[in-house]
């Protein structure tokens, strides 16, 4: 296990746990999509990446106990993730940690890094957001090596974080809102403290429309709907770009919806549940509103009721552009490219079939063509 400078630690076993593989939460349009962001030294005509069956469940507890300086006690749960790998795992102690492995290829290290940093800055504003958990150098970020089948080498970042009891977030009244919407405020207030160099932007053009090329230029799309794809897309970023330029751009969570919020229960039955902000790993720069709309139950028209009570909190706290409801509907449209785009990077994953059988056949890219022209429309409607 590395830290800082110190060598990684390598792991010997050779036993399979392909057996693990990512179940998806769901297609609903309006949240949660999966990961949009990539390494930007990914060659766009090179979709191959390390398969994470080579991560056992020997190294994942060898990693674990490197990191904790105690044992674990065999216990090795799985849980669902849309990219990365992640497992519950109880030190012999009994206390419980969750260890995510970050999809090599996926993330650098500094990008890594940043995400670390923008939680513990939120934490220490006193913000309620889940942060890693450190080894006694002080490092929150290791990597374990293990061998391929052809005697190389592949490194997994991970890191370990604490075992938080909880249920997924819903907003129980008005206030609920209102109090979200005041965290957000905070959170941003901190994101814009500092640049992220290392992180993706969430933009029409610098990070949704290297997806559609990667979808045309991979061959992922059915070659009967291929121009008819490209054109469609392209033409709805086209209209889309636009709208994004002079808009403010910060730090962000950039994937928060209900699944990235835990409600926590007081342990005393007085006070109410507090909200938990977790998963930072698809840390972003962009616009406010990306952390917001994914909270709405459904289109903006038909959720401005819900938008007016997040912004009443975040406005609380800082300034918020009502501008920026223009950019709900552009930036769903462009999530869903991104979907897409995360699916066609995990279709060479071993498991991934098995979750999706009719992925990238002629009926799926029917349905998947029809949506977004019906989001396009939907966008173009608005401006």
């Amino acid at each position: 296990m590395a830290t800082g400078g110190a060598p990684p630690f390598h792991s010997k076993a050779t036993y399979s746990a392909s057996g693990v593989i990512d179940r998806k939460y769901g297609r609903d349009r309006s949240y949660p999509f999966p990961k949009l962001e990539y390494d930007r030294v990914m060659d766009a005509a090179n979709f191959s990446i390390p398969d994470f069956s080579l991560l056992t469940p020997a190294d994942v507890a060898d990693a674990a106990e490197a990191t904790l300086g105690v044992r674990v006690d065999g216990t090795l749960t799985p849980y669902p993730s849309y990219i990365n790998r992640v497992y519950g795992l109880r030190t012999e102690d009994g206390d419980r940690v969750i260890a995510k492995f970050y999809r090599p290829g996926r993330w650098t290290e500094r990008a890594i890094r940043a995400e670390h940093s923008f939680a513990f800055e939120c934490a220490a504003a006193l913000i309620p957001a889940l942060v890693p958990m450190a080894d006694s150098e002080g490092d929150t970020l290791g990597t374990v090596v293990v061998e391929d089948d052809d005697g190389g080498e592949r490194a997994f970042f991970f890191a370990l974080y604490p075992f938080i009891t909880g249920r997924g977030w819903e907003p129980e009244d008005d206030e609920a809102l209102i109090a979200l919407g005041r965290i957000v405020g905070s959170l941003h207030a901190v994101g814009a403290s500092a640049p992220a160099p290392d992180r993706r932007e969430i933009h029409p053009e610098r990070s949704t429309r290297p997806s559609l090329r990667r979808l045309v230029d991979g061959g992922f799309v059915h070659p009967e709907f291929r121009a008819e794809f490209e054109d469609a897309c392209a033409s709805a970023l086209d209209a889309i770009g636009p709208l994004f330029e002079g808009v403010p751009y910060h730090r962000l969570h950039g994937d928060l919806h209900r699944g990235n919020v835990l409600s926590i229960p007081d342990a005393s039955g007085i006070h109410a549940a507090r909200p938990l902000l977790i998963d930072f790993d698809d840390m972003a720069t962009g616009p406010a509103v990306q952390d917001l709309w994914l909270f709405l139950p459904g289109r903006l028209e038909d959720s401005r009721r819900e938008l007016a009570l997040l912004t009443e909190g975040y406005a609380e706290i800082r300034r918020f552009d009502f501008a920026q409801t223009a950019l709900v509907e552009p930036l769903r449209f462009m999530r869903m490219l991104g979907y897409l785009d995360w699916q066609a990077l995990q279709s060479a994953d071993e498991g991934f079939l098995r979750a999706f059988p009719d992925w990238g056949c002629r009926a799926f890219w029917i349905k998947e063509l029809e949506d977004l022209r019906d989001q396009a429309a939907v966008v173009r409607d608005a401006l």
